[in-house]
């Protein structure tokens, strides 16, 4: 019994009414863990990842695109020297699978790929870190052409369409504070900073420093000369913004322009919760059929207002061919937009202005207003109908179902800056969605064909 109560001591529970352990009986055996102790599977990386994980379709699908935009600019070639480039489908999927799951940081990113084993089955061995990957999302003008290779692989199988097209806008959050706002004043005192913290590091560099000093130093002159870049961007988007107030004869066009130091491209608008915030404002054309995004465009406005025609010159260029019918909300309806739509073939279905105000006063709000063109006549005579009522009607369920996709994978805030950039962050959204729901259109289309 000694022995007993030598191994086990009582245990102060600290209440005085606990019950005493039964130290006559005899000790219970635990299976533990056993965390030092080396083990060895013979598992390949394929073996970890189950059959019908999203990752591999994303890789299939990946596999299928044309690369060769990233290809043709690679130096390592056979037969001649230095390091091997990585593959552009991996760094493609990787942003695809990562989007897809609402991760939109190179860092983590990075992290991932050494971490989760859908990342670590997609890398297959190959080391990635963030600026490998980073550097790959702002290629806009190449993500820009292999969506323009997508959709038309798409519309060749006869999946997709330029019959009806829904377009609309998305404001999302730039990376950039308020605070970031600065007056031309405060802008040309932070830009005369910019320029002496400048010329002070070259001096300093320039006194000889060993090599590890030497690149710290180098590192401060890039950030230093970023800066300078940025400042002077934002003083010259400083006077853009006067310039367009001016234009536009807008009540606030005598009070001083801002700009910010931090995105300069970046415009104080406001969002659907009634906040100003710094932002961006994504438009996205989407076929309504096929729910595929034909086209994206990243711009500084506020609202809606001129996106139309941009819209439908970049899906003529693209694809050659013009859409036969888009379909807007209010913000878009301008009347000389709707005009230029009807006249090049193009059939605009958005709500008239002012109904509810002109049925109350017991006017047609389809009725032809003194000024008309034949092309906006048109316009209003066709949202009269049922039929024009009722094709308007697939806008919500078109444009917003896709946006509401964007939001649920986290696009809420640009993880870069400036427009181009921007520009690159949308199109990696769109190829996502684009490559998931083509998956679905040929699966459907596998299956009426059998």
């Amino acid at each position: 019994m000694k022995a007993l109560e030598t191994q086990h001591p009582p245990v102060e529970t600290g209440l005085s009414n606990a019950p005493l352990p039964d130290l006559s009986l005899p000790s219970p055996r635990l299976r533990q863990p056993q965390r030092l102790q080396v083990e060895i599977h013979c598992l390949a990386l394929d073996d970890l990842l189950e059959p019908t994980h999203p990752a591999r379709a994303v890789w299939e699908a990946v596999s299928a695109l044309d690369l060769d935009a990233w290809l043709k600019d690679i130096q390592a070639v056979e037969g001649q020297p230095g390091r091997d480039a990585t593959d552009p489908r991996l760094l493609v999927a990787l942003w695809v699978y990562a989007t897809l799951e609402a991760v939109g940081s190179a860092r983590r990113l990075a992290r991932l790929c050494s971490q989760h084993v859908a990342y670590r089955w997609l890398c297959g061995g190959v080391s990635v870190n963030y600026h490998l990957l980073a550097d790959f999302r702002t290629q806009t003008e190449k993500l820009d052409g292999l969506l323009t290779q997508l959709v038309a692989s798409l519309m060749s199988e006869g999946l997709v369409n330029l019959q009806r097209v829904a377009q609309d806008g998305m404001r999302v959050r730039a990376s950039a504070g308020k605070s970031s706002f600065r007056r031309r004043p405060r802008l040309e005192h932070c830009l005369a900073e910019a320029e002496r913290q400048v010329t002070r590091l070259k001096q300093q560099t320039a006194q000889g420093e060993e090599a590890a000093d030497r690149r710290q130093e180098a590192a401060r002159q890039r950030a230093a000369a970023e800066r300078q870049a940025r400042v002077a961007s934002a003083l010259k988007q400083c006077e853009e913004i006067q310039r367009q107030r001016q234009a536009r004869g807008r009540k606030d066009r005598q009070q001083p322009a801002r700009a910010s130091t931090t995105d300069p491209e970046a415009r104080v608008m406001k969002f659907a919760d009634g906040g100003f915030r710094p932002g961006h404002n994504v438009q996205l054309a989407t076929s309504s059929g096929s729910g595929i995004i034909v086209g994206v465009e990243v711009i500084n406005a506020g609202n809606d207002q001129g996106q139309l025609t941009p819209m439908r010159q970049q899906i003529q260029s693209r694809y050659g061919q013009e859409a036969v019918e888009m379909l807007v909300d209010g913000g878009f309806a301008a009347l000389e937009e709707i005009e230029a739509a009807e006249a090049a073939g193009c059939r605009v279905y958005a709500p008239v202005r002012e109904e509810g105000k002109k049925r109350a006063a017991g006017q047609d709000p389809y009725a032809p207003v003194a000024g008309d063109s034949a092309g906006v006549a048109t316009w209003r005579a066709r949202m009269g109908t049922e039929l024009g009522q009722a094709i308007y009607r697939w806008r919500c369920q078109t444009a917003e179902w896709v946006n509401a996709l964007c939001r649920n994978r986290g696009l809420w805030q640009m993880p870069v800056r400036g427009l181009r950039k921007s520009k690159a962050v949308a199109l990696l959204y769109a190829l996502s969605h684009n490559l998931r729901q083509a998956l679905r259109l040929r699966v459907a289309a596998a299956a009426v064909a059998s």
